[in-house]
């Protein structure tokens, strides 16, 4: 790769605009087959310097916090979904201010604080989360759906409840799924919420959707969106946050150290713990570039993080030829929920933030990061 030698200091993250621009092309294919209108999910991507490429394709953005909020309406446009399992009091005036529909994920929020929206001159659109009670996510940590889930309403307390006011449904089940997930979901939702459907303008479809995906069924997708609304009369919506940055973004990492206690372990200057909380999370092992699986060539390592966290360890892989320190590793599709969810755990610096021209071959670092972001973190 051309753009690693262009960055000077690692560890860096790098946004590939051409390949951002791929799948941004795909989403608005998307739009134009099927008429939906697509958010981009701040909770999963919010690289703003990205936004001015990112509105030429997308409607807006959908938020979870007032920061969120207010990044979509001050960084994107005045289009900014939100939706959050509660809202704080002294904070939903400034959420109106900034947002443009709201979503509520309990007839208890609704009643406390619809006359706020009522009272308010601008017009914003007020909708429910709903709980189609359907899992397609193995992983129970992602699962809205999962049994005691806090998220959406389900249809059983929907009884006598008024919905004056109310103009639009949310479902959110799905994590990075193909379109036969969405499918059986529609199916569910259709057969549980249809009476309710009938009334309501606008159907957020949530995120999740793997459009960008290689493998991903996007025409059966068109074809659901679609049918969805000959049938229903609403507006359609989606918020993926992984399909826009999917395998557009890099982290680039030095080796530092190597040591061996019965096996080889690659000491790097950046972290699984805080620069891909993911990999601990989830768990996922990220590809690299030009490594491969345990033992599949020659010279196969542990990768372990630069925080004291024992467990700091990114995973195992080998290489064709021995590391040594100073090389560069680039980890791949480190766009998405890393940015967002990485921290300073032990005082670790965050990496650069960086957007890579292809057509240029030019690598522009648009945030480093020091001291002070550490320092202004705490109190």
């Amino acid at each position: 790769m051309n753009m690693i030698d262009k960055v000077t200091e690692t560890p860096c993250y790098v946004i590939n605009k051409d390949l951002l621009i791929k799948n941004l092309s795909i989403l608005r294919a998307v739009k134009d087959r099927t008429g939906c209108k697509i958010l981009l999910a701040l909770k999963g991507f919010s690289m703003f310097s990205v936004f001015p490429i990112i509105r030429d394709y997308l409607d807006g953005t959908s938020a979870s916090s007032l920061n969120e909020t207010r990044l979509g309406a001050e960084e994107f446009n005045e289009n900014v979904h939100v939706c959050a399992p509660a809202y704080r009091e002294d904070e939903f005036e400034e959420i109106l201010r900034c947002s443009s529909h709201i979503i509520f994920n309990s007839f208890s929020q609704w009643e406390k604080f619809k006359d706020s929206v009522h009272n308010q001159k601008k017009n914003v659109k007020c909708g429910l989360r709903i709980n189609p009670e359907h899992s397609e996510v193995e992983t129970k940590l992602y699962d809205p759906c999962a049994p005691f889930s806090r998220l959406g309403i389900k249809y059983s307390n929907f009884s006598k409840k008024p919905l004056e006011g109310i103009t639009g449904l949310h479902f959110h089940n799905l994590c990075e799924m193909n379109a036969d997930s969405l499918e059986r979901t529609l199916e569910v939702v259709e057969k549980k919420f249809s009476k309710i459907i009938k009334d309501m303008e606008w159907v957020n479809f949530g995120g999740g959707h793997h459009i960008t995906r290689e493998d991903y069924d996007v025409d059966k997708l068109c074809i659901l969106i679609q049918g969805f609304k000959e049938r229903h009369g609403v507006e359609v919506y989606l918020e993926p946050g992984e399909a826009i940055p999917l395998n557009t973004g890099f982290l680039i990492a030095s080796v530092l150290d190597i040591v061996d206690n019965r096996m080889k372990t690659a000491i790097l200057d950046t972290s699984a713990a805080a620069h891909m909380p993911d990999v601990l999370e989830m768990p996922y092992r990220p590809e690299i570039e030009n490594a491969s699986t345990p033992g599949r060539d020659p010279y196969t390592y542990r990768l372990g993080g630069i925080t004291c966290l024992a467990g700091d360890v990114i995973g195992e892989y080998s290489f064709e030829e021995p590391l040594k320190v100073g090389d560069r590793l680039v980890f791949k599709d480190m766009a998405h929920y890393t940015m967002v969810k990485n921290n300073t755990f032990n005082g670790i610096g965050l990496p650069s933030i960086a957007i890579y021209d292809p057509v240029k071959d030019e690598v522009n670092v648009i945030r480093k990061f020091g001291y002070e972001d550490y320092r202004n973190r705490l109190s």
